[in-house]
């Protein structure tokens, strides 16, 4: 099996959610199995910013759904939806 790179895009519940406290609470959810590699800023609309988390997993069962669900079920977090997904070479 190999690794797959994948990207998060989280929208946060409003444009006031403090994108710092949330960025600290998704690097604390991500479960032992996915390796973090960068949250950036997409600015959306309205001073709406989504956070696209881009982390890798194994290429398995399970996939990119634990990973998901912790993100998901954070406080401030209104959605969240695979954008990418690559498997590494």
């Amino acid at each position: 099996m190999g690794e797959v790179v994948n990207t998060l895009k989280v929208m946060p519940e409003s444009p006031e959610v403090d994108l710092e406290a949330l960025k600290a609470a998704i690097t604390d959810a991500m479960p032992a199995d996915a390796e973090l590699h960068e949250i950036t800023e997409e600015p959306i609309a309205f001073g709406l910013v989504a956070l696209n988390v881009v982390f890798i997993v194994e290429d398995g069962e399970g996939g990119t759904g634990p990973t998901e669900d912790a993100i998901i079920a954070l406080a401030d977090v209104a959605s969240a939806e695979i954008t990418d997904s690559r498997r590494l070479m």
